[in-house]
């Protein structure tokens, strides 16, 4: 790619990272637990592999004193971070040794004394129109052009971050114009009835999370006869009236649960078929981000180098960890949310699954008026997940300012994206963090209320 399709200022620094990386012998990855952190895992693992370099990935849920120990005390100088990184540009300037961080987090810093990739830094929304995943793809093919490939991983990356939901947009519309053109994606029309074989995918679904069909073997069965379409039926073998007849009537179903029709266009998106994995980027990400949430990220990155086994055993922990999420969801829409005057929130004990229980929780069990928050303790900290929708965006919600602000002001640290940030804080400042970030967003909220 060149200045024609990328901001030069970009170009520029991937050619310091290329060039960064060639005079080391030795790398060390750091990247995220979610989908979009290990999928740009796994394209820098294979850069690196075909590169002929040793290297380590190291995949982590969240940067904190102990991560940044393991950064000081790993073998060689260099690291190369993806996905994280954003919130402590001025704590890496300080390592000894060469930092590469390729991030899409609201970022506050230029990064003078590291290599820093970040689309906010070239006036590029790093919310909607780059991830991390679109950062390690490009520098994967800035290093070589036979990466190409690599760009169905991304693709699961910018899945798994929802980057895709509304078009793709900035730098992700340049990755999909040369993967089309390379063979390696093609886009298919979207639908609300869930992909795969219908009564386990129905059953597993929590996107759409449809109350008292996902999670319930019997309300599945019930749903499929009344659509008149055989228990044992995939998607793909649905006639187009079979079709039209279920997809109308989990519309009706998400419309009576109070799910905006916007979200219902959501749920319709296009999606990404990718060749050489013979599935879409959703189902890849799906995979990611349970190798990732379930501390297996080196399944992840292991598929992503070509490994069988890998693949296969990070699938059956997808199948595994989709039956724990509904099972989460039906018990969090059963108990309900807690309220304060401008927040919604809920203590999660479900390890690993705050975020996308927060997110799931935003769009079809709570409030919709206002932004959902997600706690859950470990030790000694408590991490916390918020998301938000695109009305309250429009209405100037800024989740990553906010999460900032009220993780700060109990001793903690946060952000993110305007419509979904996190952060971590000492638990026992809970109370004090949730009513501070109350009075935040009521204040941001307050001029379109």
């Amino acid at each position: 790619m060149d200045e024609n399709v990328l901001p030069s200022k970009l170009l520029n620094t991937l050619f310091k990272a290329a060039d960064c990386i060639r005079g080391h012998d030795f790398i060390h990855v750091f990247s995220h637990n979610d989908a979009d952190g290990v999928s740009a895992a796994g394209i820098l693992a294979c850069m690196l592999n075909r590169l002929g370099k040793e290297f380590q990935v190291t995949i982590v849920p969240i940067l904190n004193d102990g991560v940044f120990e393991d950064m000081q005390a790993s073998l060689g100088d260099c690291i190369l971070m993806s996905d994280i990184g954003a919130s402590y540009i001025d704590k890496l300037e300080e390592f000894e040794k060469d930092v590469i961080v390729l991030d899409h987090h609201r970022t506050e810093f230029e990064g003078n004394g590291i290599i820093y990739a970040n689309p906010h830094l070239y006036g590029i929304d790093g919310m909607t129109s780059g991830c991390g995943s679109t950062l390690a793809l490009l520098l994967a093919v800035t290093m070589d052009e036979n990466n190409w490939d690599l760009v169905q991983i991304a693709f699961a990356g910018i899945a798994g971050d929802r980057q895709h939901i509304d078009g793709l947009k900035g730098l992700n519309s340049a990755l999909i114009e040369e993967a089309e053109r390379r063979g390696y994606v093609t886009r298919l029309d979207g639908s609300l009835v869930p992909l795969g074989q219908l009564s386990n995918a129905l059953f597993v679904t929590t996107d759409p999370y449809i109350r008292g069909v996902s999670g319930s073997v019997a309300a599945v069965q019930e749903l499929l006869e009344e659509a008149r379409v055989p228990n044992d039926k995939a998607f793909k073998d649905l006639t187009e009236e079979e079709r039209w007849r279920l997809s109308s009537l989990i519309a009706v179903k998400l419309l009576k649960q109070g799910v905006s029709v916007r979200t219902l266009e959501e749920v319709a998106r296009t999606r990404y078929f990718l060749k050489d994995w013979n599935m879409d980027a959703e189902a890849l990400a799906d995979i990611m981000n349970a190798c990732g949430r379930s501390d297996q990220g080196g399944l992840g990155v292991g598929m992503c180098l070509g490994d069988p086994i890998c693949l296969e055993a990070a699938a059956q922990e997808n199948r595994e960890i989709k039956n724990d999420i509904v099972e989460a969801v039906v018990n969090l829409d059963n108990r309900g949310l807690s309220s304060m005057e401008n927040i919604q929130f809920f203590d999660n004990m479900e390890k690993g699954y705050t975020g996308l229980l927060c997110g799931i929780a935003m769009q079809y069990i709570g409030d919709p008026e206002k932004p959902t928050i997600g706690v859950g303790t470990t030790d000694d900290n408590a991490k916390v997940s918020s998301r938000a929708n695109w009305h309250l965006i429009d209405m100037g919600l800024d989740l990553s300012a906010a999460m900032k602000d009220a993780a700060e002001s109990v001793g903690g640290r946060g952000g993110g994206h305007r419509i979904a940030a996190g952060g971590s804080f000492p638990k026992d400042r809970e109370t004090a963090f949730l009513m501070n970030l109350n009075r935040i967003v009521g204040d941001q909220l307050s001029g379109a209320r």
